[in-house]
């Protein structure tokens, strides 16, 4: 047991951060040529080195937790193999050889924990004091070789839970959690495998206990430190489950999906289970407030490696904070320019116009020829701005700031440029910012920006040393002349702060609640995200309309029926309702253009819907075709 052990750092560590859990143990031996007339667990005693080997597979893949080789290794399971004596030695050298592999990191750098893996014990086989027995003898193995906590796996019901928070009692010391396998599929995926409602499981384990014992006695039942929900689903599947888990509890939720079950397609079942697939479900959960994402069967280093690389760029862009020194004795704040004088979007924002802007994105190299025809064909057709993306979808395009300055300049638009905390430390971000006043590059808009995975750039790191909560407090304060380490810069800065908000974020009280920090670190207007549902926009602009900021509707003309799926699985905060999906599915077999038609009535019917309520649009087109963004404008 290592010196630094202890409760309290794996619970913070499971609050503040998005974990990494390894992947299964059974699945990977078996790829490794142990078939099953082996015992499993009982390798951590025959063959340690080629456990040693795939938990190191997996701390090298990313992984934040590793798993001990002990779900099967309880004495009646044992003694199926006639090695039930060794029930102690098998626990405490699984627990051994995890914890080796993980305190193998350099000094200082990185942390891993090990979890003590229990596989469910048959309920009604044994007496209550006997299942305690059979669990508790695992329990006393683990914790010695040196886990940081016991995983109760795969648990089938309420029941099997129970029992598991009464044999923590004699062990308070010890942190557990609870995970339970969730039916695949269908109408049952929001169910255990024993067929009872996630309401059920994750209700909370009151002082009184529960008690199953036939003698009616009541013992009191010790709360989990963590909910968790393993094995049964592959990863679609369980995303259901994960939704309606996170509104149930206020625990932290540890997820790890199966590696998928086989899907009809054009007569072939295939296994829609790659690491990248995994991947993009593993940021869906994380989106809904999962605490942590790991594997269950079938799943492989390789897509623990995808789920690391996705999720830890994405939980750093959430966890970011801006630290802004205080002012130095001898700096002075001083007044802002008012926003009616600081551009002519300010001026409209001010006097409360109607505005309209279209979404340029720069291209791959560095001709502007044609980026500079479009914008001036949209400022002789009277749109107000032109909204210029930073690196959108983790792209590598020219600067954003040199396509400003150059629609700007030759144009005669304004540009809105995007801010992306992503690619630059705040240092460089400030530069950018001082940048954008010495052009007079006055619009901006903060956002926090996609992991570098979601692009063509996967070994690409994310900064994220702050977020656009931050950013709209460093443009404030500059705005105010002074920088972020409280030194003046001479004349204020005259920039107008925007931000993104989207209406149909799966945890929407987190975006609520960024959204009035947003707002309250100086935003002063808002473009949602592209949206297909008016409904969604309209309620949660009731929810924030205290806030008084003028809020535009995000409209993305879908081209196609691909496109509208390209939309629905593959850009993170865009949700497509299920009507809009099969209108452009009924046209799917037809030309493009005639695909393109029904996608700019549907952007019409957007636009009407949400008008009364919003400030303005901001629209997307494919490919960059102005004239169909101008057509679905037009009054």
């Amino acid at each position: 047991m290592t010196a630094d052990r202890c409760f309290p750092s794996f619970a913070e560590a499971l609050q503040k951060n998005v974990l990494v859990f390894d992947g299964p143990m059974g699945t990977e031996l078996y790829r490794h040529h142990i078939f099953t007339n082996r015992c499993f667990d009982e390798l951590n005693l025959a063959e340690p080195k080629l456990i040693e080997d795939i938990l190191r597979s997996y701390k090298d893949a990313g992984a934040d937790v590793l798993t001990t080789n002990t779900f099967g290794a309880n004495r009646p399971h044992l003694d199926k193999y006639g090695v039930s004596d060794k029930v102690a030695a098998i626990n405490k050298a699984g627990a051994a050889l995890a914890r080796k592999v993980a305190d193998d990191v350099p000094e200082g750098t990185r942390r891993l924990f090990v979890a003590g893996s229990i596989g469910p014990v048959p309920l009604g086989t044994y007496s209550e004091s006997d299942w305690e027995a059979i669990v508790l003898e695992q329990i006393d193995a683990l914790y010695e070789g040196g886990v940081d906590f016991i995983m109760f796996e795969t648990l089938p019901s309420r029941a099997a839970a129970v029992l598991c928070t009464k044999a923590m009692v004699k062990r308070p010391d010890i942190p557990f959690v609870l995970s339970f396998a969730v039916n695949a599929g269908g109408n049952n995926s929001n169910e255990t495998v024993s067929g009872e409602p996630l309401s059920r499981l994750f209700a909370p384990f009151d002082k009184s206990g529960e008690s199953f014992s036939k003698s009616g006695g009541q013992t009191t039942c010790r709360p989990p430190i963590a909910f968790g929900m393993n094995c049964g689903s592959g990863p679609e599947g369980l995303l259901h489950a994960v939704e309606e888990a996170v509104k149930l509890t206020e625990l932290p939720l540890i997820v790890q999906p199966n590696a998928g079950i086989p899907k009809e397609f054009e007569g072939r079942n295939l296994y829609y289970c790659s690491p990248e697939y995994v991947a993009t479900y593993a940021m869906r959960m994380v989106g809904l407030g999962a605490a942590a994402i790991g594997g269950c069967c079938g799943m492989t280093p390789e897509h623990i490696q995808e789920i690391a690389k996705s999720i830890k760029p994405l939980a750093k862009g959430r966890s970011a904070k801006t630290v802004i020194k205080e002012i130095q004795p001898e700096v002075a704040e001083q007044p802002e320019t008012p926003l009616a004088e600081r551009s002519r979007w300010g001026w409209k924002l001010a006097q409360k116009k109607w505005l309209t802007t279209v979404e340029l994105v720069p291209p791959r190299g560095y001709d502007l020829s044609d980026t500079i025809e479009k914008s001036k064909k949209l400022h002789r057709c009277g749109i107000d701005a032109v909204n210029i993306p930073d690196g959108p979808r983790a792209s590598s395009r020219i600067s954003p700031l040199v396509v400003a300055q150059a629609i700007q300049r030759e144009a005669s638009i304004e540009p809105i440029l995007h801010c992306c905390c992503r690619d630059k430390n705040l240092i460089g971000m400030q530069a950018d910012l001082l940048g954008c006043a010495s052009l007079e590059i006055r619009n901006l808009l903060f956002i926090t920006g996609d992991p570098p995975k979601l692009g063509f750039y996967p070994d690409a790191t994310g900064v994220f040393d702050t977020d656009s909560v931050g950013m709209c407090a460093v443009q404030r304060r500059l705005n105010r002349g002074v920088d972020i380490g409280g030194q003046s810069i001479g004349k204020p800065t005259n920039a107008v702060c925007g931000v993104g908000l989207d209406p149909t974020s799966l945890d929407r009280k987190r975006e609520i609640e960024r959204f009035r920090m947003k707002v309250d670190a100086g935003a002063e207007f808002a473009i949602t995200q592209p949206v297909f549902d008016p409904y969604a926009l309209i309620k949660i602009l009731e929810e924030v309309k205290d806030l008084n900021i003028p809020v535009l509707a995000g409209i993305w003309i879908l081209s196609s029926f691909r496109n509208a799926e390209f939309m629905q699985n593959e850009v993170p905060g865009v949700i497509v309702p299920d009507e809009t999906m099969n209108r452009m599915q009924n046209v799917s077999k037809k030309p493009r253009e005639e695909q393109l038609k029904v996608g700019v009535e549907i952007a019409r019917e957007m636009i009407a819907a949400v008008r009364p309520f919003v400030s303005g649009i901001q629209v997307s087109t494919p490919m960059g075709r102005v004239e169909i963004a101008l057509s679905v404008l037009e009054e």
